[in-house]
């Protein structure tokens, strides 16, 4: 494992916009008989909001998959038959890098066993997404089956015995904002190089869904009003970690950015001190 010597932290803020009408499942405890069957995560205020985990749970996925590590040979089982993701012993890996990694004795879902012996911690961190409340105006709200979401009725067929099992979704209404909040830091030179790989888990994600029933038209979204910072380990010394008092180092959208910082001297730029 390499030094984990923190040389900053990049800051990512901007706003996640519900293309369409979104469903992240939240807890049925509690709910009144005659109430919606299927409803979406809230905070304690009763809005709902994008956990973290979910936007990074899907960003790994998608990555796994496009970086071509989404292979019987290159994942483990968490939940052995439901859930697997991609851990190894690759220095350079930048799954690993990113998500981080412990050690363990842990089973592929090929059938043989891993031993991970290269700790390392993760880089990435994702914040949960609180609701911009001012994105669902009045004469929306006036529209909704209930304070912030709506409801939508759904019916599956059984294709044997072609028997009705009717369902009610709770949904984010299309248009509704939430707060975007991610940190990656960066502890070797290799790490830089590393956040456009950051950049582009994000970007799949745009083109893919969150949430659930995805297939079905549920949980497009889109990354607005990006703005990245750059925090060293001195401003953490001298206090000088406020984004809302400090100039952008980049603005725009992913795609305009990604591009940018494909050149290596705008992605070191991206680091300078001034």
């Amino acid at each position: 494992m390499a030094d984990i010597i923190l040389q900053g932290k990049i800051i990512i803020t901007g706003k996640i916009r519900a293309e369409t009408a979104l469903h992240i499942g939240g807890s049925k405890t509690g709910i009144d008989i005659g109430g919606v069957d299927n409803t979406v995560i809230k905070d304690h205020e009763g809005k709902p909001y994008i956990p973290g985990s979910s936007l990074k749970g899907k960003m790994r996925t998608l990555l796994e998959k496009a970086e071509g590590l989404a292979t019987p040979d290159n994942l483990v089982w968490q939940k052995k038959g439901e859930i697997s993701l991609h851990i190894c012993n690759n220095d350079e890996c930048v799954v690993c890098n990113i998500f981080g990694r412990n050690n363990a004795k842990m089973t592929k879902v090929n059938g043989s066993e891993l031993e991970v012996t290269n700790t390392t911690p993760t880089r990435l961190v994702v914040r949960d997404g609180k609701l911009i409340e001012s994105s669902i105006p009045e004469d929306i709200k006036d529209n909704l089956d209930l304070e912030w979401t709506e409801v939508k009725f759904e019916n599956s067929i059984d294709r044997i015995t072609s028997a009705a099992n009717p369902r009610q979704q709770e949904r984010v209404p299309r248009g509704a904002e939430f707060e975007l909040g991610m940190v990656y830091n960066i502890y070797t030179e290799q790490d830089k190089a590393r956040f456009r790989k950051v950049l582009k888990a994000i970007q799949l994600l745009e083109d893919d869904y969150l949430g659930g029933s995805g297939s079905r038209g549920y949980g497009k979204i889109s990354f607005n009003d990006i703005k990245i910072f750059w925090n060293t380990n001195s401003d953490y010394e001298t206090g000088n970690t406020d984004v809302s008092k400090k100039t952008p180092k980049e603005v725009g959208s992913l795609r305009d950015i990604s591009t940018k910082i494909e050149d290596n001297a705008k992605l070191n730029a991206l680091f300078a001190t001034t």
